[in-house]
């Protein structure tokens, strides 16, 4: 890496010294970018002779490198590597373990030369993970998914990933929030159950080569068909139960509504057989003294007619006395008695209904 560094320095500085430039040291880069406890390098370059040159972080004196005597003052966090050559002088400085209140400025001082100043910025690498672990979810349905990036500096950007598919910005929501100089930021993922998959959430801050991550699976169920089934089941067993006690109860009251009516019609019935025997009784004859029965004692026949009432059949003989015989008699016509048939009894043959 060392050998990478010092070629990339030694091209730039002859480029430098091909243009011209001399006299003024150069500074690169101007802008370093690393994580905490990791190293941060700069070099010096000129094309002249010198014999002082002084390193600097901030405002604080870290070291004097000396052309005769080398390096004077000595710290175990703070080095420099010589790759001068016969046609350039090429000094690299490099800070190790860094801080985050190393951030700041980085100056190298050369004589009486301008100072050339270059800037130090330390990020912070934090945690990243999924709450929860693998998720299951029913196929159609949607998962929310959430991610926590923990101790970062700077705010960390969060980013999710979808079977190798980077998901869209719009599709999730990120929140941050500072807490004793460090972020912690929230990421929620919204995802439709359509088939299992790997999802991966990613933070990352600009030192980082690579994204920190987090991963699980999403796993897709497809619909659970037996418990649809026992729920229909259910909901048709409870209805068929409704309706065979509505149907109970239906004829229960047909049944007492039809009892009702036959007890009604009953009643209306007797009352009328009531109302028509009363009558009947009203229109039966008195006896009559004159008729008598002919040998008989009971009614000879009784039936019951169409109507439902009693019809009785009997005969009766008349006994009338034969007064015009006796008057004839009495005047002497015996011939007129005779005519009679000699019985005195005239008989007739009535029927009678009831």
């Amino acid at each position: 890496m060392a050998s990478v560094f010092f070629t990339l320095i030694l091209l730039y500085t002859t480029a430098i010294s091909s243009s011209g430039v001399s006299g003024v040291p150069q500074l690169e880069p101007l802008n370093v970018t690393v994580l905490r406890g990791s190293e941060a390098r700069f070099n010096v370059s000129l094309s002249e002779a010198w014999y002082s040159m002084s390193w600097m972080l901030k405002t604080v004196l870290i070291l004097t490198i000396n052309s005769d005597t080398g390096v004077s003052e000595h710290n175990p966090r703070f080095s420099v590597n010589n790759y001068s050559s016969a046609d350039i002088n090429c000094w690299e400085f490099i800070i190790r373990d860094v801080w985050r209140n190393d951030s700041g400025d980085v100056s190298c001082a050369v004589q009486e030369k301008p100072t050339q100043t270059a800037q130090l910025s330390v990020q912070e690498s934090g945690t990243v993970r999924i709450v929860g672990g693998n998720m299951t979810v029913a196929q159609g349905h949607q998962a929310i998914i959430r991610c926590e990036a923990s101790g970062w500096f700077p705010k960390p950007t969060v980013s999710w990933v979808l079977d190798g598919v980077v998901v869209d910005q719009n599709s999730y929501n990120s929140s941050s929030e500072a807490l004793d100089g460090l972020y912690n930021s929230i990421s929620l993922l919204t995802v439709r159950g359509v088939n299992s998959v790997q999802v991966k959430c990613l933070a990352s801050v600009s030192a980082l080569t690579t994204a920190l991550s987090s991963s699980i699976y999403l796993v897709v169920e497809p619909p659970d068909w037996t418990v649809l089934i026992a729920v229909v089941c259910s909901i048709g067993g409870f209805a068929l139960l409704v309706l065979l006690i509505l149907g109970i109860v239906f004829c229960c009251k047909r049944r007492k509504e039809a009892k009702s009516s036959y007890q009604k019609e009953m009643g209306r019935t007797r009352s009328q057989i009531q109302r028509s025997g009363g009558a009947v009784e009203q229109r039966q004859g008195k006896d009559n003294p004159a008729y008598v029965i002919d040998g008989q004692t009971s009614v000879t026949h009784s039936e019951f007619n169409d109507s439902g009432y009693i019809q009785t059949n009997y005969t009766k003989y008349l006994e009338i006395p034969d007064l015009v015989n006796r008057n004839q008699a009495a005047n002497g016509h015996a011939s007129a008695y005779n005519t009679l048939g000699g019985t005195g009894v005239r008989k007739h043959r009535h029927v009678t209904i009831v």
